[in-house]
């Protein structure tokens, strides 16, 4: 199988209360290993809190009527996206697309449905940047980004309770490579 075989579904904020468990039970799916950790158990909060900004987007990968993975983010409040403190000057065009999420489960996991799913919430946005979060411990899945035209800017840590983060930024639209069709 591969990601090609599989249907991608788009949603937007109104589609929160459909969405909203499928997301939740991804997420407890990729993480069932680590979900005693605090900070993985506040998920829920932060599909509301993206779900909640008028301009959420989501995309949502289906192997027939079960969901493989997902991506989703929301536009930046202008002036307040995370890669401002790290970057002075700030680029002349700035409207920021904030990428919260991207989870893909063990069964379509090496199948280019990663890279699928970031284009396709990727391509279509008339924002001129993008900007994610990666934990530091997590090298190749920084690798990866930077594969698809990201780059690291700095690091922070934006909860307590919360790893360290690259604060990774891409300009959109994002390059044509192989590994992100």
């Amino acid at each position: 199988m591969t990601a090609d075989d599989l249907a991608l579904r788009h949603f937007g904020h109104d589609d929160l209360p459909e969405i909203r468990q499928t997301l939740i039970d991804v997420h407890a799916d990729v993480h069932a290993a680590n979900m005693g950790d605090e900070f993985r158990q506040k998920f829920p909060w932060f599909v509301d809190h993206w779900g909640g900004n008028p301009g959420f987007s989501c995309v949502i990968a289906y192997d027939g009527n079960e969901p493989a993975g997902f991506a989703y983010g929301a536009p930046a409040k202008p002036g307040a996206e995370t890669w401002r403190d790290y970057l002075d000057p700030a680029p002349h065009r700035s409207r920021t697309f904030s990428f919260s999420e991207l989870m893909v489960r063990e069964k379509w996991r090496k199948t280019g449905l990663s890279g699928r799913l970031v284009r396709e919430l990727m391509d279509n946005r008339d924002d001129d940047l993008a900007v994610l979060l990666v934990d530091v411990t997590h090298p190749k899945v920084q690798a990866l980004y930077e594969s698809w035209g990201f780059h690291k800017v700095g690091e922070r840590q934006p909860f307590a309770d919360s790893p360290l983060y690259a604060v990774m930024l891409a300009e959109l639209p994002l390059p044509q490579t192989k590994g992100a069709r």
